[in-house]
């Protein structure tokens, strides 16, 4: 039974050693201490340092976020910068820019007069062959450019990778798929594209390639900075195609849909090759001086009434008319 006591004022004597007091070393019932430590208080037990605690904060006037009246608000801020000697905030206008495109083609291939006219053998193909090689120079520089910043560039498969956006961006323009097209065009031939075709419905197949598709110039420019590069391919792609064009309406404006026409197309591709995430998307169509303008299909409009009074005059009364017929037979 003592060494029961014995224990419990040995407990004693250690709160009584945590808590700085004079040392009692009586049998003390230890569970009824009303000298017992308590962890969770969140008062400190050693008023010591009291006021230098109370200086580490500082109280900060803190403006009302819920304020609703936006005019006393701004008055309030002003007021504040003031009292505290600070500049008002400059209000910038300036907007981030993102050039993810060029507006046209840089150095454009001149297409030769005649191309895909004349074959190899005779004098004209075998001239516009010489004038290929001489232009080979620059374009060489370029796809080397290019292979150093895309390692899977191959002059070999990209033709066919061409040809491929090429089908694609014209499905989606025929669909008026806008979200499939911004994928396979840049934003400087997305709204060429789509000018002047939302009242009209696109037919469109391409059957199939009369020659193999094949790169014909090439080029690297910077805009703004050095470091902002941008590359453009140009390919020579000579096929067959259905093209039929309707209106609102239903009519017919341009082509058929069971007749195949030959159609050779200069297209520009370009990368933006500082991306890094960047890839080939058609940019524009080489339109040469020499060729032929195309026929423009009439439009339709739907005629207001102040203009359909003056192309159909108001007609005579049918009772005057009648009146006349009769005078006439009696003469």
């Amino acid at each position: 039974m003592m060494s029961k006591y014995i224990l419990r004022s040995t407990c004693i004597f250690g709160k009584y050693m945590q808590n700085n007091l004079p040392v009692m070393l009586s049998a003390i019932s230890y569970p009824h201490n009303s000298l017992e430590q308590i962890r969770h208080i969140n008062k400190h037990w050693n008023p010591k340092y009291k006021k230098e605690r109370k200086e580490k904060f500082i109280k900060i006037d803190l403006p009302n976020f819920h304020e609703t009246n936006k005019k006393k608000a701004a008055e309030r801020k002003r007021s504040l910068l003031k009292q505290y000697g600070i500049y008002p905030q400059k209000q910038w206008t300036e907007r981030p820019i993102f050039i993810s495109c060029t507006p046209n083609a840089f150095d454009s291939y001149v297409p030769p007069e005649g191309d895909g006219k004349f074959s190899t053998i005779t004098k004209a193909g075998a001239m516009q062959k010489m004038t290929d090689v001489t232009m080979k120079g620059k374009s060489m520089m370029a796809i080397r450019k290019i292979k150093s910043f895309e390692d899977t560039f191959t002059l070999k498969n990209f033709p066919q990778e061409a040809l491929n956006i090429y089908i694609k961006a014209h499905e989606a323009l025929a669909a008026k798929d806008m979200n499939a097209l911004i994928e396979y065009v840049t934003e400087s031939a997305y709204s060429k594209m789509l000018h002047n075709v939302m009242d009209k419905n696109i037919r469109w197949k391409y059957v199939e390639s009369l020659e193999p598709p094949r790169i014909v110039h090439a080029r690297c420019q910077h805009l703004i900075t050095k470091d902002n590069l941008f590359g453009q391919l140009t390919m020579r792609i000579h096929s067959q195609q259905i093209l039929t064009i309707y209106d609102r309406f239903g009519r017919l404006l341009k082509g058929s849909e069971i007749l195949k026409k030959d159609v050779l197309e200069y297209i520009v591709y370009e990368n933006h090759l500082a991306n890094q995430y960047g890839k080939w998307r058609l940019h524009e169509k080489i339109i040469p001086s020499w060729m032929p303008p195309r026929e423009v299909g009439e439009k339709t409009y739907i005629l207001s009434p102040e203009t359909e009074k003056v192309i159909t005059p108001d007609l005579p009364n049918k009772s005057t008319d009648t009146t006349n017929a009769a005078e006439t037979t009696a003469n």
